[in-house]
């Protein structure tokens, strides 16, 4: 997995592309984001709850990235998600927003 290594230098809280970080397997932002909220336990979900819970966590962006959810997070202009869907369209419009992903879809 030599190519998959962060560039980054930092200190992760665990490897990104380890066991904890994407269960054994190459998972990418939202999978791994996605982990980490339950949607009938979770939601409505607080922004600053969930940067403050997961904020020094790793998430793989693509080969080449690695950013902290906090860094993520950033990006995201919601304080409040009421669903999990919801989460994951204030999550991909933040990380357009910061343009840290490599596609770019039309706009909706």
């Amino acid at each position: 997995m030599a190519e998959m290594e962060d560039p980054s230098g930092r200190d992760w809280v665990h490897d990104p592309d380890g066991e904890k970080g994407s269960e054994g397997g190459r998972n990418y932002d939202m999978a791994v984001l996605s982990k980490m909220t339950d949607e009938e336990d979770d939601f409505p979900l607080e922004k600053s709850a969930f940067v403050e819970e997961f904020g020094d966590w790793p998430v793989r962006i693509n080969h080449e990235k690695v950013l902290s959810v906090a860094e993520i997070f950033e990006h995201v202009e919601e304080d409040e998600f009421e669903t999990k869907v919801g989460f994951h369209k204030a999550v991909g419009d933040g990380l357009r927003r910061a343009n840290v992903w490599d596609y770019h879809p039309p706009e909706r």
